[in-house]
């Protein structure tokens, strides 16, 4: 009798166990159901809800995380989202009311999102493997290559992308960016040209690039062209006028390339960006090469103000921080063509003592030579000629420009030379002067020079252009 009461006890176990699953089998599925039509719907607070409700029940029920998921990515809160599919990825999706191509997809963009490029890559290896002939997943593949510097595997997903989609103007570009960064020029300058044949928009980054490329090989006009495109996009409006800047600095047109650099600083909202601190340097270049240099100062010291290492400004400002009190070195520096000259002859006139017997300009300064007046300094001697120039570049004086000045002294028979400027000299250019007939005199000995010096001219000041 004991015996069969436990047969029937175990039977009516198995039974409910049996009829536990199969009415589990039954239910999950609507309730799969029902959350994917909440979600269709428009209805994802319910789904998150519904959701909650099942994991708590059950927390390995993938399907409840999947749709939990995409539920937080409809309302844009990826990070939750993230989780979920994460956890989905540990359950694992094998016989589970889950389309694993969706899933992976949108596994792969939440892992980009979040800057997980490692991940990303491993989901769409998985995609290509599910869908061999899916141009997308090749793409994608190729540009997570490209930002780990593995560029013969980029080259490789990307190359099939374009096989497979040759129309799709992206591809092309994500191509042509990944072999400009492989310094394959010539056959990056292609891709981004088929690029530009099916790109409707967003084609400002694909003429910068162009732009990179026609600029490194020294096509400067094509390149400006180029930036100016580029620089309708307001993502690359500021490195694309920046870079069209350079263009014209290299061409020697400061004056074309002040404005596109002014637009540049104009267009900055961001003031630590690197592409602002190189668009207010470059401007400041400009304006020291016009001799600006207010300007050119106003410029450096807003980079300072940001990054007080960057580049040479800290050296800039502390070259010119004596201006302000140095009016004698400031009209050195900012002086006009024809206003310089009269200084210099005046330096030579009045500081030197010497009597000035030709003058001519060069690009950086001007040429002189001099003679011993009738000053007491050089009574009853004879009169020496002197080969004098005066450079007003900041960059610091080399060697070559001395050797220059005393090679053009030899060749005029004169035995001495003088070189003064408003910089200073490296220690090649001293050591190479120091045993030959050559006197230097750098800022802080021609400020001494220009202290008491008076220049004649009737000529309103104007400020230097090159």
């Amino acid at each position: 009798m004991n015996r069969a009461i436990g047969l029937i006890i175990i039977f009516a176990v198995g039974a409910g166990f049996l009829l536990f699953f199969i009415i589990k089998s039954i239910v999950s599925p609507k309730q799969v159901g029902a959350l994917a039509a909440l979600i269709k719907n428009g209805r994802t607070g319910a789904a998150i809800k519904a959701a909650k409700r099942l994991i708590a029940k059950d927390p390995k029920n993938a399907e409840a995380h999947y749709y939990l998921g995409l539920a937080y990515q409809k309302e844009k809160r990826g990070e939750l989202a993230l989780m979920e599919f994460k956890t989905v990825n540990q359950l694992g999706i094998s016989e589970r009311e889950i389309p694993e191509v969706e899933f992976r997809q949108t596994l792969a963009q939440l892992f980009i999102q979040f800057n997980q490029g490692e991940e990303a890559l491993k989901e769409y290896l998985l995609l290509i493997k599910l869908l061999p002939t899916h141009s997308d997943y090749y793409y994608w593949a190729g540009k997570l290559f490209t930002e780990r510097n593995r560029m013969d595997m980029a080259e490789q997903y990307l190359r099939k992308a374009a096989e497979l989609s040759p129309r799709d103007g992206k591809i092309h570009y994500e191509l042509g960016v990944m072999l400009y960064k492989d310094k394959k020029a010539s056959e990056a300058k292609a891709a981004l040209n088929v690029a530009l044949k099916h790109q409707r928009e967003n084609t400002g980054q694909t003429y910068f690039y162009l732009g990179k490329i026609q600029k490194d090989s020294k096509d400067y006009t094509g390149a400006a062209a180029s930036f100016e495109k580029a620089a309708r996009d307001a993502k690359f409006r500021i490195r694309a006028l920046v870079e069209r800047g350079g263009c014209f600095m290299s061409l020697n047109a400061v004056e074309k390339a002040i404005p596109d650099l002014e637009r540049a600083v104009g267009a900055i909202t961001a003031e630590a960006d690197s592409d602002s601190l190189y668009a207010r340097y470059f401007l400041g270049m400009c304006y020291e090469k016009n001799r600006d240099l207010d300007k050119a100062i106003a410029q450096w010291d807003k980079i300072y103000a940001q990054k007080k290492n960057f580049r040479d400004v800290g050296e800039k400002l502390s070259q010119y921080q004596d201006l302000r009190s140095d009016d004698g070195m400031k009209d050195y520096i900012t002086a006009a063509p024809d206003e310089f000259t009269e200084l210099c002859k005046a330096v030579t006139a009045q500081s030197l003592e010497l009597q000035v017997q030709t003058v001519k300009s060069f690009p950086e300064g001007c040429e002189l030579v001099a003679i011993e007046g009738e000053s007491a300094k050089w009574r009853n001697t004879r009169k020496m000629p002197r080969l004098i120039r005066f450079f007003q570049s900041s960059d610091p004086l080399d060697e070559p420009e001395i050797r220059s000045i005393l090679d053009d002294a030899k060749e005029g028979n004169i035995t001495r030379a003088v070189v003064l400027t408003g910089s200073d000299f490296t220690r090649a250019a001293i050591e190479y002067a120091s045993s030959r007939p050559v006197e230097l005199f750098n800022r802080d000995k021609l400020s001494a020079l220009l202290k008491g010096v008076k220049v004649s001219s009737s000529k309103p000041r104007t400020t230097r252009r090159s």
